[in-house]
């Protein structure tokens, strides 16, 4: 009996060896130079010929002429990336769509900033790791559902557990913007399409009650602690930022409007569909734009086909501050943000400009510029090299990735799914 529950024992163990993430790696222990690599910046620079040396995690040398230490890659004809950051995701907070038990990205209610998405976060999400061989390293882990859905954090990909992986706590306030328009309720009798939303001006009057009632908790001595107005106040002492998601030229005003009156500080649009139509509005307060994904359709038959393709390059031309997020996607299409960013290039934005949409431009905005999103002497050793151009599906291909230093592995249920079925096929 005892060697019955011992074989099961160990099979169970085997069984769950295989369902849990590869194990974080050790901290970096001696020097890693990189030479000969072209290396991408991340703020629109380019180094040919690059050598680039790190040590206990932070990249203490980069240049042309820089004296190797440590452990040499010889990278002559590969290129050098900082890793790429995604926006506005729920990786790590649901893992099967169908599961129900395992998505947790979203809790009952539909004002509640206090709920926190990093306690929730599952480092050994085999979703989240699925990001890794395309070069995604950091995300901002964010709440879904709501009017204001939740506090989000920034996180990287190689943890034990939601402590390790935080680079950045509580970093935002999420709030979904009212919609002017709704679609037509066929089912209720109601002619298809759009048509006025006779409740905007009473669902936007309650979100400014709400932060005007936040504002004013932070500014008096309340007699008893309300958690959702406690968790506003970075808001308007400038710690957090509110992230505001809005589409329509009216809603965009309007949220910006509001939340510039109520005290807020720090405002980024997330979505802007039609952020193109007020871009002057958006420089005067100083907004930046998380603009959606660009493999997508037009929402209105009156517009551009390529519209959605062509809208980073539309508010980088306006002069505004842009990064790419693909928040309504699916999780697993988070591993394409270098590919959304390539597709900039095709319309016209310059290479290096695109890159940065998903590494400098978005440590600016997410408020990590100081560690991470580009390589440069100082900030953190979280970079990869690629055998070629990382934002074309042909290039991506990664020989080595870091984060702080630490050399991940590439190998993923994904990987291993690949080397299966290639071998199953090239052995006929």
């Amino acid at each position: 009996m005892k060697k019955i529950v011992y074989t099961l024992l160990v099979l169970l163990g085997a069984c769950l060896q295989g369902l849990a993430q590869q194990t974080p790696a050790p901290v970096q222990k001696e020097a890693i130079t990189i030479t000969g690599a072209t290396a991408h910046i991340g703020d629109g620079t380019v180094i040919e010929n690059a050598t680039l040396v790190f040590e206990n995690g932070k990249i203490i040398a980069l240049g042309t002429n820089e004296t190797p230490k440590g452990t040499v890659i010889d990278a002559m004809g590969k290129h050098l990336y900082p890793g790429f950051i995604a926006p506005n995701k729920s990786l790590g907070l649901i893992e099967v769509n169908a599961v129900r038990a395992s998505n947790d990205q979203d809790e009952i209610g539909d004002l509640i900033p206090h709920v926190r998405s990093l306690i929730a976060y599952n480092a050994e999400s085999k979703v989240v790791e699925s990001m890794r061989p395309n070069g995604v390293l950091l995300a901002q882990i964010t709440p879904q559902g709501g009017r204001i859905s939740g506090t989000s954090s920034i996180v990287q990909f190689d943890a034990w557990n939601w402590e390790d992986a935080a680079i950045k706590e509580d970093d935002g306030i999420h709030l979904h913007w009212p919609n002017s328009f709704r679609r037509g309720r066929w089912w209720m009798g109601e002619e298809r399409g759009f048509k006025p939303n006779d409740q905007y001006d009473e669902q936007l009057a309650e979100v400014e009650g709400f932060m005007q009632g936040a504002s004013a908790y932070g500014k008096g001595t309340a007699k008893e602690t309300n958690p959702a107005f406690e968790a506003m106040q970075g808001l308007y002492d400038g710690s957090q930022t509110l992230y505001l998601y809005a589409d329509g030229e009216k809603e965009i005003i309007d949220g910006i409007t509001m939340a510039k009156k109520v005290g807020v500080k720090k405002v980024v649009l997330v979505g802007g569909y039609h952020a193109y139509k007020v871009t002057d509005f958006l420089k005067q307060h100083s907004i930046p734009v998380l603009v959606q994904f660009t493999h997508n359709l037009p929402n209105f038959d009156y517009e551009d086909y390529d519209l959605p393709y062509k809208l980073p390059k539309l508010l980088s031309d306006a002069g505004l501050l842009v990064a790419l997020q693909n928040g309504e996607a699916s999780n697993f299409q988070t591993r394409n943000l270098p590919f959304y960013a390539g597709q900039v290039v095709a319309q016209g934005l310059d290479k290096e400009k695109a890159l940065a949409l998903i590494t400098g431009n978005t440590a600016k905005i997410l408020g990590i510029d100081n560690a991470y999103g580009t390589l440069a002497v100082g900030k953190s050793a979280t970079l990869f090299l690629s055998e070629g151009d990382a934002l074309d599906m042909r290039g991506n291909q990664l020989l080595y990735a870091f984060i702080d230093g630490r050399k991940l592995s590439l190998d993923t249920h994904q990987t291993q799914l690949w080397k299966r079925y290639m071998g199953k096929y090239e052995g006929k």
